[in-house]
């Protein structure tokens, strides 16, 4: 085999193009070994209590390992195929086991409390000292103090989550990427725009069919739900999607077991480590003090809202059996009826408005957003990728300096697993006096190009692509020197959603939309006319769409703080109940919405989807400045929020620190003062 590209140094980008499935476990194995052997290193009682000799040799060596293995997971969610993913699941025990390992390593974890207690530590930078107190506090957390069988136990609990996690994301991407439906009466396809028309067409033809084959993948399946006049039709992808990998596909793509272990696992672990239940576990490393808190948190906002929403639904009630006869709504009646109330009330749909956001324009909006605040720019680079989709961009400093590299992947299609996420495959590090910069990967699914026109966003997509950009931001110019100290590594997750909320703010700005839009047809920017209607209708079902992220993080914190695993139909009850309480929609007893959420199962946000509604209240906050700190408008024209002064601010007292400080220390230096409510309900319309 030719040199493997994932052990080249961790100076050097990746050579993606070259990666094979055959690389993985050469390299996986080669880098697990290497890092042992740091470690056993590191634990040598003969050692000085110093940084140099303790924690510097140990980064070098698994720095290089977790590179690796961050390119192999990323390959595996973005071009996935039979080879990648048994490459990726044949490694996925080692390195499960790898890290238990180092969690539960004795001899480190002495070695760590040495330097803790050493002379030596009070002369450490105060970034430094937090990583210490943060890897004591994990080594803690990661059951480096049990015993015996229980020791035992907890190393195989680490192994049994990670591979139910695993199964449960697979689960889901087969689900999708199996289930179609042809369909051979263009009769059927009344309302869908020509565009969604078109990509069903290719696809059929694809397939060697004539007609249309619609999928599960969101540039298919929004657009069916919003304009598709066939109810049958709306019915029947709605009831595909909202069972998917459940025990009504399938049964080797079921998720039903796959939720019962890992919840029996996650309370296992909480037990085992002293703690009531896992939530009260993952909420030591939260800004959140306790479930109790986290709970009223939230049925404080479901109170705000639940008056609003019910006024929504009833709207929409009386307008599906006023003017649609839809006497009976149903909840694959929402999004059509609702698209049909929006163009009634705001005279505009969102089919029209998708005609303006083309992506070269709205990636050179977003550009220009992150330049006036950054004073940063972004520079196509000709770095290698794993895919056509794929492009590599330098980050620029305005001294020219190279400071990362971000790879923006946007497109849906097989193989590559749903929904819109930022990851890193690298940190930013200090070696004496060089400096070696982040690499960050930025991935959507948003409807490709067609017919030699550049591809169409809608404001939503608009919305998710700022949303993944402050992510992306938070590791990119990062200006901390150790990677133990980084946003991904050390912010806590109740606050890791700050920057990219934040950043969504923009894009309901009119010189920004302006610097977003340039028509597919036309070149010209968004009328201002047509702009109004859009603001006007920001908080259209605004109710709504805030209960059902309660209902989501109440569900969540139900079904984790528990003393002990659930069997599915107690998930399913509880889900009901939670329902009772915040909902005002109800779908159907058959809809299986737990076995395709992936966040809580597969994605790390077990007992922490809440962090979007907490974070959320930071960034309203966070963006406040920005208005209170915008010149004064003239009568009639728009607020100018891109104010420099505080975007530097905010970069260096928000994206600079990255996890160096308490994320609660981070914001009340930039806004001077505790978060306040305020801004989230003012900007919800429920102020």
């Amino acid at each position: 085999m030719t040199q493997n590209p994932l052990l080249a140094p961790v100076s050097d980008l990746i050579d993606y193009a070259a990666v094979k499935p055959g690389h993985i476990e050469p390299a996986i194995t080669a880098l697990i070994n290497e890092s042992r052997q740091a470690v056993e290193a590191s634990a040598q009682t003969t050692l000085a209590p110093t940084w140099e000799a303790i924690v510097e040799p140990l980064e070098d060596a698994t720095e290089k390992l977790w590179r690796a293995w961050s390119v192999a997971g990323h390959l595996n969610a973005v071009v996935n195929t039979p080879e990648l993913r048994a490459a990726y699941n044949q490694c996925l025990p080692q390195v499960t086991e790898f890290s238990t390992w180092v969690g539960l390593h004795t001899g480190l974890y002495e070695q760590y409390k040495r330097l803790k207690h050493s002379a030596e530590f009070a002369r450490l930078p105060a970034v430094r000292q937090r990583i210490i107190d943060l890897a004591l506090r994990d080594f803690r957390l990661g059951g480096v103090e049990l015993q015996g069988e229980q020791r035992e136990r907890y190393a195989d609990i680490s192994d049994k989550q990670a591979q139910a996690s695993q199964k449960f994301s697979e689960n889901v991407l087969d689900a999708i990427d199996q289930w179609s439906l042809q369909l051979n009466d263009e009769a059927r396809l009344a309302g869908l725009p020509d565009d969604v028309r078109q990509a069903a067409q290719e696809a059929a033809r694809a397939d060697g069919q004539e007609g249309w084959k619609l999928v599960l993948k969101m540039p298919c399946y929004i657009p069916v739900m919003q304009y598709a006049q066939d109810r049958e039709l709306r019915h029947d992808m709605y009831r595909a999607y909202s069972t998917i990998a459940s025990e009504q596909g399938p049964s080797e793509l079921d998720n039903s077991a796959l939720i019962e272990q890992l919840l029996a696992l996650r309370a296992e672990e909480a037990a085992l480590l002293g703690y009531g239940s896992y939530a009260d576990l993952r909420l030591e490393t939260r800004m959140a003090d306790s479930a109790d808190q986290v709970l009223s948190f939230l049925r404080e906002l479901a109170a705000k809202a639940k008056p609003h929403a019910t006024r929504d639904l009833a709207e929409l009630r009386q307008f599906g059996a006023d003017q649609l006869g839809l006497s009976d709504l149903q909840p694959w009646d929402i999004a059509f009826v609702s698209e049909r109330l929006r163009e009634t009330r705001y005279a505009y749909s969102e089919e029209e408005i998708k005609q303006y956001f083309t992506e070269p324009q709205v990636l050179a909006g977003l550009f220009h957003v992150i330049e006036t605040l950054f004073k940063v720019s972004l520079r196509a680079s000709d770095a290698s990728t794993w895919h056509d989709d794929a492009q590599a961009y330098e980050v620029i400093s305005a001294q020219n300096d190279v400071l990362g590299t971000l790879y923006i992947d946007l497109y849906a299609r097989q193989g590559k697993q749903s929904g819109a996420w930022v990851d890193s495959e690298r940190n930013r590090r200090r070696h004496g006096q060089a400096i070696q910069t982040p690499v960050v990967y930025l991935t959507c699914n948003f409807s490709r190009a067609q017919n030699g026109k550049p591809a169409l966003l809608t404001h939503d997509d608009v919305i998710t692509l700022f949303h993944e950009s402050g992510h992306a931001l938070h590791a990119l110019l990062s200006q901390v020197d150790d990677p133990g100290a980084a946003a991904f590594a050390s912010v806590e997750w109740d606050a890791i959603e700050l920057p990219s909320q934040f950043m969504e703010n923009f894009c309901w700005e009119y010189k920004v939309v302006q610097a977003l839009s340039a028509h597919v047809d036309t070149g010209e920017a968004l009328p201002r006319a047509l702009y109004d209607k859009l603001l006007a209708a920001r908080n259209f079902q605004g109710g709504m769409q805030m209960l059902r992220q309660i209902e989501f993080s109440l569900f969540d914190m139900g079904i984790h703080h528990q003393a002990h695993g659930m069997s599915m139909g107690a998930v399913l009850a509880l889900l009901d109940e939670v329902r009772q309480e915040v909902a005002v929609l109800f779908p159907p007893s058959w809809n299986r919405f737990p076995h395709n959420f992936s966040h809580l199962f597969a994605g790390g946000y077990g007992a922490g989807y809440y962090s979007y509604k907490w974070a959320e209240v930071l960034s309203a906050d966070a963006y406040a400045a920005f208005e209170e700190n915008s010149p004064p408008a003239a009568e009639g024209q728009p607020l100018d929020t891109l104010d420099a002064a505080t975007g530097q601010r905010f970069l260096s007292e928000i994206l600079a620190v990255g996890g160096s400080r308490p994320a609660a220390e981070s914001f009340k230096a930039f806004r001077g003062r505790e978060p306040s409510i305020d801004a989230l309900l003012r900007h919800s319309g429920m102020a």
